[in-house]
């Protein structure tokens, strides 16, 4: 059976983008994989965008998992086989290596194809790659250590870039298939998608040059409240969302809902 993680390879080989969206639910998991997706992340960004959290922080791997389940049985129903989806491991599982390999496989039997892991981390990821974890990387701005950067943009200077391109490499070293590189300079992301002979650099605000693009499914579908720079809008769905629910407030307040085609009666 061919994984769906070969998608990566195969595509960073071929130099064809790879399309990735973050989302957390089973009926965007089944349109989005309808739409010709790669790829879904089940990220922690699910703090900001459904949990109401100011950072990602407090996600939970109870979190997580139950996001997981959802989006695969979600991506089930859309009848592909081929999409993969990679569940990334939350600050909470990150205590130590044997909870973070215990959450990975967790995920996993959810129906994750693969881990993403923040940071740098190879030591963890050579030891998942051992016993048959997939683990994609994340570097740049990582919002898990977000109270150690003065900024948000990464690789702005040659010492910065230099490390963000040894920190690539050593995750590849260590059996890494991809890394999603945030907020990183097009120069410095186009030198570590160059330096990477098998993993598959992801940008999220790190130029066109990387292997391919992740976006969180909020910011693309218009539902955010404001949008990074390195984010698109392609729908204002929050815009059709408000005026549905108005007219049913509407509706309900006028005594127009339900009408006679939306209940029943005696026989």
């Amino acid at each position: 059976m061919i994984s769906p993680l070969q998608v990566f390879a195969r595509k960073k080989r071929e130099k064809l983008p790879i399309a990735m969206l973050a989302l957390y639910d089973a009926p965007a998991a089944q349109i989005a994989a309808q739409s010709g997706l790669d790829a879904i992340l089940v990220g922690d960004s699910m703090g900001n965008t459904a949990l109401g959290f100011d950072s990602t922080i407090p996600v939970s791997v109870a979190d997580i998992a139950r996001c997981t389940g959802a989006v695969a049985r979600g991506v089930q129903k859309s009848g592909r086989t081929d999409l993969a989806i990679v569940a990334d491991l939350p600050l909470e599982a990150l205590g130590s290596e044997e909870k973070a390999l215990e959450s990975a496989i967790e995920f996993l039997k959810l129906g994750a194809h693969a881990v993403k892991l923040e940071g740098l981390h190879p030591q963890l990821v050579e030891k998942m790659a051992r016993v048959g974890v997939p683990v994609m990387g994340h570097l740049g701005f990582t919002p898990q250590s977000v109270m150690r950067f003065s900024g948000v943009v990464q690789g702005k200077t040659e010492a910065s870039a230099q490390e963000l391109l040894q920190n690539a490499l050593a995750l590849e070293t260590a059996g890494a298939f991809a890394v999603v590189l945030e907020a990183v300079t097009r120069e410095t992301a186009q030198k570590i998608t160059q330096s990477c002979a098998h993993m598959a650099t992801i940008g999220i605000g790190a130029g066109a040059a990387c292997d391919g693009q992740v976006l969180v499914f909020n910011d693309l579908v218009g539902l955010s409240p404001r949008l990074f720079k390195f984010a698109k809008s392609y729908a204002n769905t929050g815009e059709i969302w408000r005026e549905g629910i108005q007219n049913y407030v509407g509706e309900v307040q006028n005594r127009e809902f339900p009408d006679e085609n939306h209940s029943w009666k005696m026989d």
